[in-house]
């Protein structure tokens, strides 16, 4: 816990959902984290937008107990005395405005009801995973709202963190590459870039996943006759023990090797591809283009392509942040070549980082603030957020 002594509201409640987990973090106008939490994957589309909302509701009530555990009984009783004043229950969602306590549900601490330090929150900055259209945001963003956790909140696609945390100001592009694919541009006015990103029917390629089953594709042929020779017909069953691409598809069809495990073939691609594999540098190359060309229609689409001031392109996720010299060099060429302003990095910081930037700049937080909660993640992570600039 870092801690907070008084009663006080907090400028800003960071919210990162990612498939998998969610991370909170609860920011002080200054830029100071006064608490964090960690809860279960934002999966709307699967469990439906109330049940996805109550998982982010865990992570908030962590995250905001963390930044007021530990400061007394005194801050205990006057956080008390104030709610008893505003007739608001301190029991969760059951309060007189209607509205979800910030705290979460009452405790106690000897015969008084215990509430965080932090009564209230002035912004509420939601990046969340499968918020991928603008209806899907809106939605996301009257759910959010519903709960009360801060005065105003946005919903936003979880990228647009990613973007945040790589960028000196909101302005630039960013590209995340992980299971999936998805890109976002942004300027400072509000303007931004995006697609739908919801897999082949709105024109993406690429993914971990993505890259997997072309992998899988090419070698089955390689092995049965149908296509070229590649070194993939024998390094991905090899990957699961297995020696021949035969036994794979048969392991793979009948739920031996689960689903979930396919995204370990991305990383045997690229080790193939590095070692001169002519399929397998076509897959890493036809990557590299996809990649440039989401950036680059997003900089067109913002007026940033000729831009004489440097753009940052953002890139990240796990395939983008593994360091695939093959992948970063032609992502910099193509780049050079079609948008010359733009300054591609990797940043593999917590998108909560992004999330936090994002609600600093909306309660208009001085840079100070921001380079402050920069400095908290470089130092709980020993880095500075911007791993690289290729």
């Amino acid at each position: 816990m870092t801690g907070n002594t008084g009663v006080e509201p907090a400028a800003v409640l960071a919210i990162d959902a990612g498939n998998s987990k969610t991370d909170v973090a609860v920011v002080d106008a200054d830029g100071t984290v006064l608490g964090t939490g960690r809860g279960g994957g934002f999966r709307p589309q699967v469990v439906g937008v109330e049940a996805a909302v109550d998982v982010l509701a865990d992570a908030v009530r962590a995250a905001v107990r963390d930044a007021g555990v530990g400061g007394g009984a005194e801050a205990v009783r006057e956080s008390a005395a104030r709610a008893e004043a505003g007739r608001e229950s301190v029991t969760g969602r059951e309060s007189v405005t209607g509205r979800e306590s910030v705290a979460g549900p009452e405790t106690a601490v000897g015969d008084v009801p215990y509430v965080t330090h932090v009564t209230h929150v002035t912004h509420v900055s939601a990046c969340l995973a499968n918020a991928d259209l603008p209806v899907e945001e809106a939605e996301l963003t009257r759910a959010v709202r519903a709960r009360g956790w801060g005065e105003s909140a946005v919903v936003r696609n979880d990228t647009f963190a990613l973007l945040r945390a790589g960028a000196d100001e909101p302005r630039g592009v960013a590209v995340v590459c992980g299971a999936g694919i998805n890109c976002v541009g942004m300027l400072p006015d509000g303007r931004t870039a995006r697609f739908p990103a919801v897999g082949r029917i709105s024109g993406d390629w690429g993914g971990g996943s993505g890259l997997a089953e072309e992998a899988l594709w090419f070698a089955a042929r390689a092995e049965d006759g149908r296509g070229e020779a590649t070194g993939l017909a024998r390094a991905l069953p090899a990957h699961f023990g297995l020696d021949s691409m035969y036994a794979l598809i048969e392991a793979l069809h009948l739920g031996r090797i689960p689903v979930e495990r396919r995204h370990e073939l991305t990383p045997v691609l690229f080790a193939v591809g590095a070692a001169g594999d002519p399929v397998a540098r076509a897959l890493v190359e036809r990557l590299a283009r996809e990649v440039v060309a989401l950036a680059t229609v997003a900089l067109e689409r913002l007026g940033l392509a000729d831009s004489e001031k440097p753009v940052p392109v953002v890139l990240g996720g796990s395939v983008l942040a593994a360091g695939h010299p093959d992948l970063d060099t032609r992502i910099t060429d193509l780049l050079r070549d079609r948008a010359p302003a733009a300054e591609p990095r990797v940043v593999t910081a917590p998108p909560v980082l992004g999330a936090g930037l994002l609600g600093l700049d909306h309660v208009g937080a001085p840079t100070a603030a921001g380079a402050a909660l920069r400095g908290h993640y470089a130092q709980v992570g020993n880095r500075a957020g911007v791993d690289r600039v290729l």
